[in-house]
């Protein structure tokens, strides 16, 4: 039976020596509150004493993928930069709404299953996971020949957290007058990817071990820059009492697009352009494309990467909390219909 499956592109053999290599990166990020290992039918994890902390508890999940950024992960043969996207993005998405990220779930497909590839892509989602203090309590990995193309890979994450429900962050608390911080990103982040691939690849004709001089690395290099997980320092403000009123990861959609996400119908968030150092990767896309000021900030996080929104009088105290951690103040909020004003 197993000769026949692997002559129709299934390698069983291939999946169990996949599964043997992640155990040890997967074990990494348990604790007594994981109740499972690899091989059951079903993550189990143990809530009793993190309910202790809770009066009423909330659940929060969010579920996504890398996207096409794993494209340009097959062609530089690295794959564990992916696995910690998948885990920063997840958490980005979940502490815009105030939660404490507790576990994750991870779906690996491909046309043919590489042991190799796996470990590297488990490997790095470990190691997010750890210094996010997420559990991975399971996960799928799917070979599909005829579905996927040779070569190619798909990257599914599903993360859950929890927060007091009367703690929940939907940005309706904000008001005229408060300030926006901005925490920057590392790059790309998971976003933008199809319009850079044609911008860098197709426009400029480069390849990802082109070096460019404003970039001062390969291409490579500087599109697989590993989302940044902000879980800590966005816990450590909202764990010392401030109060935050809204919070925007920017993902796709960029500024344009995401900040509304959290925006009363009656207020504009005014952003100022040049309050934040800008990564070398934006102004080099929109030149080399001669992409408009419009799109980039709709495409693109322009290297701020997550947004929380405090009242004025918390500044101070803000700074305080966060310490050296590299935050921007990029703007405010001011009277209007919902939308982002580039100032």
């Amino acid at each position: 039976m197993s000769n026949l499956y692997r002559k129709s592109g299934v390698n069983i053999e291939a999946g169990n020596l996949s599964v043997k290599k992640i155990k040890k990166d997967v074990a990494s990020t348990h604790t007594k509150a994981v109740l499972t290992g690899i091989g059951s039918f079903g993550g189990l994890f143990d809530l009793s004493d993190i309910m202790k902390n809770y009066k009423n508890p909330v659940l929060v999940q969010s579920i996504d993928g890398v996207g096409t950024k794993l494209a340009v992960a097959r062609m530089m043969k690295k794959y564990d930069s992916v696995g910690e996207d998948m885990v920063g993005h997840s958490c980005g998405d979940i502490i815009a709404m105030g939660a404490r990220p507790l576990t994750f779930l991870d779906y690996v497909a491909n046309e043919t299953l590489d042991p190799k590839v796996m470990q590297e892509i488990v490997g790095g989602m470990a190691k997010a996971c750890r210094e996010a203090g997420v559990a991975i309590i399971g996960g799928e990995t799917a070979e599909m020949p005829g579905i996927y193309a040779k070569g190619e890979h798909d990257i599914v994450g599903s993360i859950t957290g929890i927060v007091e429900k009367d703690k929940i962050i939907t940005g309706e608390k904000i008001k005229k007058g408060d300030i926006i911080l901005g925490f920057p990103s590392s790059g790309l982040h998971t976003n933008g990817f199809s319009l850079a691939r044609k911008l860098i690849f197709k426009t400029a004709k480069n390849t990802v071990k082109t070096k460019v001089r404003e970039l001062g690395e390969t291409v490579g290099e500087a599109l697989l820059k590993v989302h940044t997980n902000y879980t800590k320092p966005v816990l450590k403000v909202i764990d010392a009492g401030i109060d935050v009123r809204g919070i925007a990861h920017i993902t796709g959609g960029g500024f344009i697009e995401n900040i509304p996400r959290v925006l009363p119908k009656n207020l504009n968030a005014e952003i100022a352009k040049g309050s934040w150092p800008m990564l070398p990767i934006f102004p080099y896309m929109q030149r080399i494309g001669k992409v408009s000021e419009t799109e980039m900030y709709t495409v693109f996080n322009m290297g701020i990467g997550l947004v929380i929104v405090v009242p004025e009088k918390e500044k101070n105290k803000v700074e305080q909390i966060l310490g050296k951690y590299p935050v921007f103040w990029i703007g405010k909020i001011i009277k209007g219909n919902g939308k982002v004003v580039l100032k």
